[in-house]
């Protein structure tokens, strides 16, 4: 007799929990017995693919994650890095897509209350954040209503609990359209003296419950997490959580507080899979055990079954280990907060995780179970690319319409330049993001350098609030850099290629403000890796976030995977995501006087490209491709990472030897684009005398508007032009070419041959309005609640 003929549970309850009928069967081999309803859930959650990763997780295991700044990599609840000067940065990166999907207020909201928990776990205080969002295409209503409520939420809790949200990237795709991405990236600086670790120790040391009570919210999130989206999914609205961002507030300095007692072994958040998750992995890493008692847990709702309580994802909860004999001590700094704070269990000899109620046991389950010993799925991967790629890889420019140095035509219509410049402007893409991010308080704490909108990178003031020496005023020159960056397109076409371009990306603008790229997290958004497709996209984009961390010297200390990012239509057929995993890097600024913005200073400054304008540019995967001509198709842009790490090292110098005035990275839309952005953030205008490549039959379209990465616009002064030159020549070798010169506001954009035919000449304020405006224009005004 098999354990699912004698099981309690019909095929149905055990399918229902996200459980596959042959684990259930190891289920039964771990605890030698059939589990009962809690235990079921316990397992279902932990087993989810967001808590174990058995999907991802032999993946996982080529990613470079040790170096010589590196303090805490992947394990903890955020990664540690070391920035010299006694100071240390905690940083992570997280998803709350599916919750978003089907609340954005809520999801995005409680998406940066819970980076925000991982971060000051560590005993780090919160600096900043930074997101990473992805929507399906703005002309849509739903996709308004989901854009709305996500900027809302994330604004909502960020605002309230007064951290900074200094940057991020909004991309939008029809890929997208059932299934938004929010992914939420927290930095905070350790304040404690010892980093705070989650594996508890201590035979018979208290456990302590403090924050929030506990409620039916976020029920089995973790397990919503890890499931295709449907229309039915909108019933799930119970797993989505609520939070506080008041309550976090007060957690955030109680919790900081304790930390600086000396009181507390270990601490854990309650994130997915909450109680259950926070037991069985305090006990797992410290291999020990944990008894709790759910009667001692403060609750907001009556009649809670033990089910509830261990699969409530209820917000601002917490789990500590204490010193015995120091657990009041640290209870009444939490009542003093106005919290909740009670001893709930105790560590214990034996290594399970043993639940009360109402005097009787719960659920009895080895931790290791729960929290490491979890199924594993070594997954074929595919001989050969699949036939999409394929097919995609066969395009070339030859299908392209001719083109000449005034434009082409498409499906009978002529269009200049000039036109295409200005609709890629107003692509919201590439359009300014102002919109949202004016929603956002980017300046609470008074420590950020570099807003919003103003370099490819944000720059925060390292200032920490409490130094050793009461009368010395902590030293604020030095600053940190961070970004959230990823091509989506690159990456569905080729997810080799594509990812090792997100890394180097996310390093090329971290370099463009002048900060030493240091270390990586990522967030693995995919389609689901049990079809042969999401597999390999999701296996070869793994090998190639390796390969490009291991060559930008940016170990990975961290981050998040979120799988089955899939709708399923009304004929349930599953439309999955573009493959995205988003990096997210910082890097170190030294001198905060050293620093560049990407928008023109002066007039006459001379304007420089750092890196080749034709030989590597390509249409293929770009958006001028997908934009003007509907076309998802070709080979996107190789790395060439001796050329990266080149071009970025000399923009990183000539920012610190002050020759440098603007930088700004090449990416969608190419040169073009790039030099239409600077124009516009310094609202001045620029001269520029183009060429095309004589030897591979170069098009104007690929010059203007072909990608590729290794590329930097800079602008210097003309007294420093023989210096500037003598450098990139000495560390470029012909790797760069002098494009033009700033001009005034009058000239806007101007774009010539080498035998002066104008190939662009666009004012300011056409691409001002086309650039700032193209959000706002496409939004249609709602008279709703933001949550609605």
């Amino acid at each position: 007799m098999t354990a699912i003929s004698s099981a309690p549970f019909s095929p149905e309850e055990i399918a229902a929990e996200g459980l596959k009928l042959e684990e259930y069967e190891e289920i039964v081999k771990r605890l030698g017995r059939h589990p009962n309803k809690a235990e079921l859930g316990m397992f279902g959650v932990m087993w989810s693919e967001h808590c174990c990763y058995k999907n991802s997780r032999p993946l996982l295991k080529q990613f470079p994650t040790t170096g010589p700044r590196i303090l805490v990599g992947p394990g903890e609840n955020a990664g540690v890095v070391d920035l010299g000067n006694g100071l240390r940065l905690a940083f992570k990166i997280e998803s709350h897509n599916h919750p978003s999907a089907v609340e954005p207020f809520q999801g995005a909201a409680t998406g940066v209350g819970g980076i925000l928990r991982d971060i000051f776990t560590m005993g780090a205080r919160p600096i900043a954040v930074l997101n990473s969002l992805r929507f399906g295409s703005l002309e849509d209503a739903k996709t308004q209503r989901l854009f709305n409520g996500v900027v809302a939420g994330i604004s909502h809790y960020g605002n309230c609990v007064g951290v900074p949200t200094v940057g991020g990237e909004v991309y939008f795709d029809p890929a997208y359209s059932g299934n938004p991405l929010v992914n939420v990236m927290a930095l905070g600086l350790m304040e404690t003296p010892e980093i705070v670790k989650s594996g508890a120790s201590g035979i018979s040391n208290p456990v302590l419950y403090v924050g929030s009570t506990t409620g039916r919210d976020g029920m089995g999130g973790a397990s919503f997490a890890s499931a295709e989206l449907s229309d039915e999914s909108i019933d799930d609205r119970p797993a989505v959580q609520v939070g506080d961002p008041f309550l976090e507030k007060s957690l955030i300095e109680a919790c900081l507080e304790a930390f600086k007692t000396g009181a507390v072994v270990a601490a854990q958040d309650m994130g997915a899979a909450g109680i259950t998750c926070s037991t069985s992995e305090m006990a797992a890493k410290g291999g020990v055990g944990i008894e709790f008692d759910l009667d001692k847990i403060p609750v907001r709702e009556a009649g809670m079954v033990p089910y509830e309580y261990l699969l409530s994802e209820s917000q601002e909860r917490m789990l500590f280990v204490a010193h015995k004999g120091r657990e009041q001590e640290l209870i009444d700094i939490f009542h003093r907060w106005g919290l909740h704070a009670v001893v709930a269990g105790s560590v214990i000899d034996e290594p399970i995780v043993r639940i009360l109620f109402q005097g009787e046991v719960a659920a009895e389950i080895p931790a290791t179970a729960l929290a490491e010993n979890t199924p594993l799925y070594h997954r074929k991967l595919l001989a050969e690319p699949p036939e999409y790629a394929q097919k995609a890889w066969e395009w070339t420019p030859d299908s392209l319409p001719l083109c000449t140095s005034t434009g082409l035509e498409i499906q009978g219509r002529f269009q200049s330049w000039n036109d295409i410049l200005l609709t890629l402007l107003n692509t919201p893409t590439i359009a300014s993001k102002r919109w949202v991010y004016r929603q956002y308080d980017h300046q609470v704490q008074n420590n950020t350098v570099m807003l919003p909108g103003g370099a490819d990178a944000s720059v925060i003031r390292l200032r920490p609030q409490e130094v050793e020496d009461k009368g010395k005023v902590p030293n604020s020159q030095s600053g940190v850099a961070a970004t959230v960056d990823c091509n989506p397109r690159y990456v569905y076409l080729d997810p080799y290629e594509g990812a090792k371009a997100v890394v180097a990306e996310a390093a090329r603008n971290l370099s463009c403000v002048g900060a030493e790229p240091l270390a990586v997290t990522d967030n693995l958004n995919f389609g689901s890796p049990e079809k042969p497709i999401g597999y390999w996209q999701l296996a070869e984009a793994c090998r190639g976030l390796a390969e490009g961390c291991r060559e930008m010297a940016t170990p990975v200390t961290g981050g998040n995977v979120s799988l089955y990012n899939e709708t399923l239509d009304s004929q349930g057929n599953p439309q999955p995501i573009y493959p995205t995993p988003v990096v997210g890097m910082i890097g170190l600024i030294p001198d905060l006087t050293q620093i560049c913005a990407q928008a023109w200073q002066v007039e006459g400054d001379v304007i420089y490209l750092l890196g080749e304008l034709s030989s590597y540019s390509t249409l293929g995967g770009s958006e001028y491709l997908a934009t003007i001509h509907n076309t998802v198709a070709g080979k996107p842009p190789r790395v060439d990472f001796e050329l990266e790490r080149q071009v970025q090292k000399v923009c990183r110098e000539g920012i610190r030897q002050s020759l440098i005035r603007s930088a700004h990275d090449c990416a969608e839309g190419g040169v073009a684009i790039a030099l239409a952005e600077c124009c516009v953030a310094g609202k001045l205008g620029a001269d520029i005398q183009l060429e095309l490549s004589a030897h591979n039959n170069q098009r104007w379209d690929e010059v203007l508007f072909g990608e590729s990465g290794a590329r930097i616009v800079v602008s210097v002064a003309t007294e420093q032009q023989k210096t500037w030159e003598t450098l990139i020549g000495e560390q470029l070798g012909n790797h760069w070419q002098k494009l033009g010169q700033v001009g005034n506001s009058e000239i806007g954009l101007r774009v010539l041959t080498t035998d002066n035919q104008t190939l662009i000449k666009v004012s300011i304020e056409e691409m001002s309005d086309r650039y700032l405006n193209a959000i706002e224009r496409r939004l249609t005004i709602h008279n709703t609640t933001p949550n609605s």
